[in-house]
């Protein structure tokens, strides 16, 4: 059981299509009690949700931007665990105007949204989850590669550069504590939040085209597998990594010519 005895907290489920679900399912299917979090609408949502897994689980209240919601879950965690051995940041959003090719345009209001909610909340999760972590541990984060401008990406590209960026310093200031850090890096994944993203469609029908293998935009299992990895012991001499998961995409350059040799 890769995750057997671990205390583990997962925010970002919604439906079934989402990969928190699916890294919930395989976390208590692999041994680990879990914890899941939501906020405001969304939690009926997740509450329905959480009754198709395999055991049943809690969800609390968690505003990722409000640090009064932070310490009370710490809390909660506290009095029915003790400790923390890692937590799942799956926590996005921009607003459309940050959104769809307005980059140009995009107010600083909503520049600072995107950042705060899908970027700066991993640190202040890890600040305040850290106290229960005294054992050491490991922070996983959902990402999308950041290393190029992405066409309708915008602001939330900007912010997931962030992200990699705070995973980066977060592994330097809290490795001589043993906790680890580290992003996952998901191909397009048809998900709730796929579809508030303008040109989501056009962005997965290419991804297979380029991709050395098969990407299926529909299974988010290969993704929460390698989050489950990275949030067992068996991870435990990496930290401050970028893991691709998307079926080998990043790591392909551009098309060229059929016959490079043609006069143009």
């Amino acid at each position: 059981m890769l995750l057997e005895n671990k205390k583990l907290v997962i925010t970002g489920v919604l439906t079934r299509q989402s990969i928190a679900f699916s890294v919930a399912r395989i976390a208590q299917e692999q041994g680990a009690e879990v914890l899941l979090t939501s906020f405001g609408r969304a939690m009926s949502l997740t509450e329905r949700t959480s009754r198709e897994l395999p055991q049943r689980v809690e969800v609390l209240e968690l505003d990722a931007n409000d640090d009064t919601h932070i310490a009370a879950v710490a809390d909660e965690i506290r009095s029915r665990w003790g400790s923390l051995d890692g937590f799942l940041h799956a926590i996005a959003f921009a607003p459309p105007d940050a959104l769809g090719g307005s980059f140009m345009d995009t107010p600083w209001a909503s520049a600072q949204t995107a950042y705060q909610t899908s970027a700066y909340s991993l640190k202040a999760l890890a600040s305040g989850f850290r106290p229960l972590m005294s054992s050491g541990g490991s922070i996983v984060s959902m990402d999308f590669d950041a290393a190029v401008a992405w066409p309708i990406y915008d602001w939330m590209g900007v912010s997931k550069a962030a992200l990699e960026a705070i995973n980066r310093y977060l592994a330097r200031y809290l490795g001589a504590e043993g906790i680890r850090v580290n992003c996952v890096s998901a191909g397009p994944l048809r998900t709730m939040a796929a579809k508030s993203i303008p040109g989501f469609d056009e962005l997965a029908s290419a991804w297979s085209k380029k991709s050395p293998l098969l990407w299926d935009v529909s299974n988010p299992e290969p993704v929460a597998r390698t989050v489950a990895f990275l949030l067992s012991d068996w991870s435990s001499a990496i930290t401050g990594e970028i893991i691709h998961v998307d079926g080998g995409y990043h790591a392909m350059g551009a098309d060229l010519p059929e016959r490079l040799g043609d006069e143009t």
